[in-house]
């Protein structure tokens, strides 16, 4: 099968073929950051399938806030493509919301979503990684790392799988298994987009204006998926349990 890319490894520079017959099992593989991945690993030789909770073209369904859809899709993945290399979890959702109006549902949502589906997803892929010394890359955030007004439930999300996958490094690395994370700070994506719009229209501007890039500017999807390709290559065979920071230097 094909994955549904916003790229397509025609439209990359010639590259090195780290991947040449890696099996690769991307999320969020329906555009963003994720179809960026899909592409960069596609062109270094790698056979990849791509899951998103918005199918595309090529990309399985799969919702993973649903157990029981990861369970089936990732059963029917590791089928196709006999076995599995590389686990990128890039799949993630934020919104932004004031305290007085955050609700446990939104809360719930990025928590299922952003923390316990990338574990869930590791569990599920755990078997066929340890018998190819295989890795997982996770992409986290820095807001991971700080608090962020008006992000609390994104905030907290990630800093839960960014420990999960820490935890989980530690766990799985007696069966040859690595385990890290990429950390990015504003990239130019739809999630992104879509999460500016949903800040409040009566936010205190002077929070947010404290947290800026020495670079400025939104990232384009690239910068952060040439991390994630490091981390998931033998170039990288001696780091696991790491969070890679990918954010043109944000200080707060």
């Amino acid at each position: 099968m094909t994955a549904g890319l916003e790229a397509s490894p025609a439209d990359v520079a010639p590259r090195y073929q780290r991947f040449t017959d890696r099996r690769v099992l991307v999320t969020g593989a329906s555009g963003g950051l994720g179809g960026q991945v899909c592409a960069l690993f596609r062109a270094e030789g790698a056979r990849v399938i791509g899951l998103d909770v918005v199918p595309s073209d090529g990309v399985m369904a799969c919702d993973l806030a649903d157990p029981a859809s990861i369970a089936g899709v990732v059963g029917a993945a590791l089928a196709e493509l006999g076995g599995l290399d590389v686990l990128c979890n890039v799949a993630g959702i934020q919104t932004f919301a004031k305290l007085e109006d955050l609700s446990a549902d939104l809360l719930h949502r990025h928590l299922a979503v952003n923390t316990v589906g990338p574990i869930l997803m590791a569990q599920a892929v755990a078997g066929s990684l340890a018998e190819s010394r295989g890795n997982v890359v996770t992409v986290a955030s820095i807001s991971a790392l700080m608090g962020q007004p008006y992000n609390a439930a994104y905030c907290a999300s990630k800093a839960g799988v960014l420990l999960g996958m820490r935890a989980l490094a530690v766990e799985l690395a007696g069966r040859g298994i690595r385990v890290n994370c990429v950390s990015p700070g504003g990239i130019d994506t739809p999630m992104i987009t879509g999460a500016a719009e949903s800040l409040p229209t009566d936010v205190d501007w002077t929070l947010i204006a404290k947290s800026q890039s020495v670079i400025p500017g939104f990232m384009p999807p690239a910068d952060v998926a040439e991390a994630i390709l490091f981390l998931a290559s033998d170039a990288a065979a001696s780091i696991t349990a790491a969070n890679l920071v990918v954010d043109r230097g944000v200080i707060w």
